[in-house]
């Protein structure tokens, strides 16, 4: 589960050889160039539940955008953040449900913009990060950020916002604690083998957040109720959907339509879309442009101010102070 950055790089050139290549023999980046609309299109799904459970829940909702559009949509699921985003860089997907940190990478590396964000059945278009460890372990918040190295450690994607950003933000970096020098072992993986892990015993705690939650209580009761969150972050913007911004401008507006649309309004058919809504968690999809994601980009820039400090990087410093200068300003003159 563990991860090491040479893996990590072989793997990422990987995909891109992968990725340019289906450019080469499906021909979606000459429509892209000719501004062509599409006659399907790709919808990425960052699921670390992966498509076997994703896939039943996620179709209904991908069977009505197909019949909205007018253009068969086809699902690619995936648990690597690294691959979507660079599947949308090459136009190997055309748009996608991103968690908030990918969702930046793919609007600043692969073409994308923001077009509605989730919204739960409670309302909520937030969340937070969790920590989490066995039920009865004894393990307290003191004791995990005691840092003796008597503890092993579940983290997440390096792109994992909740699973790796938010903690790193909120608990670990105003401490001065770095993860690979306070527990015995860090290993990572998804929120949901995280939790797994922590119920078995393999990791004493771990990265977790509230969806995740739910989803273990609907689909693992049982591995659920062995579980407990010792820490929760500040709320997080939820995920959103994105589109690569060289698509068909009618095509855009249809999509955008779509979501902002789907489970609204009186009626049978609206009913039926507001099941298949809670089936993924979600009472409904509102506007939203890529702004929405400006706190996490102040968590990005936090990040880059903290590892910059510890290299002694003075430029980096500058630079990263200087953007969440900028960041904070555009935050205290919203409304």
């Amino acid at each position: 589960m563990s991860r090491i950055a040479i893996t990590r790089r072989l793997l990422g050139a990987a995909a891109v050889a992968t990725l340019t290549l289906g450019l080469t023999s499906c021909g979606k980046g000459e429509d892209a160039k000719s501004g062509a609309a599409p006659t399907e299109i790709t919808f990425s799904i960052l699921s670390a539940e992966g498509q076997a459970s994703s896939g039943p829940i996620w179709q209904p909702l991908l069977d009505d955008m197909s019949k909205s559009l007018g253009v068969k949509v086809v699902p690619r699921f995936g648990s690597n953040y690294n691959v979507l985003i660079e599947a949308m860089r090459f136009n190997q997907s055309q748009v996608g449900w991103f968690s908030a940190k990918p969702a930046l990478e793919a609007i600043d590396r692969a073409n994308g913009e923001v077009v509605a964000r989730i919204v739960d059945p409670e309302g909520r278009d937030s969340y937070q990060s969790t920590l989490i460890v066995k039920k009865g372990s004894g393990i307290t918040l003191d004791k995990v950020l005691a840092c003796d190295k008597s503890l092993t450690f579940g983290i997440g994607d390096a792109q994992s916002t909740s699973g790796t950003l938010a903690p790193m933000t909120f608990l670990f970096n105003p401490r001065g604690i770095v993860p690979s020098q306070c527990f015995k072992v860090v290993k990572s993986a998804s929120h949901q083998n995280n939790a797994f892990g922590v119920a078995a015993g393999v990791v004493d705690v771990a990265t977790s957040n509230s969806v995740n939650t739910i989803f273990m209580t609907r689909e693992s009761p049982q591995t659920a109720a062995q579980l407990e969150e010792i820490w929760q972050s500040p709320p997080i913007p939820e995920s959103g959907i994105v589109i690569r911004e060289d698509l068909d401008p009618a095509l855009k507006e249809k999509i955008r339509s779509f979501f902002l649309t789907y489970g609204r309004g009186e009626g049978a058919e609206a009913e039926r879309q507001r099941k298949v809504l809670l089936g993924l968690n979600y009472s409904m999809f509102r506007a939203a442009d890529d702004s929405y994601l400006d706190p996490v980009r102040e968590m990005v820039a936090d990040q880059k101010l903290t590892e910059a400090r510890a290299k002694n990087d003075t430029a980096g410093v500058a630079a990263a102070e200087r953007e969440l200068a900028a960041l904070r300003a555009k935050r205290e003159v919203q409304p």
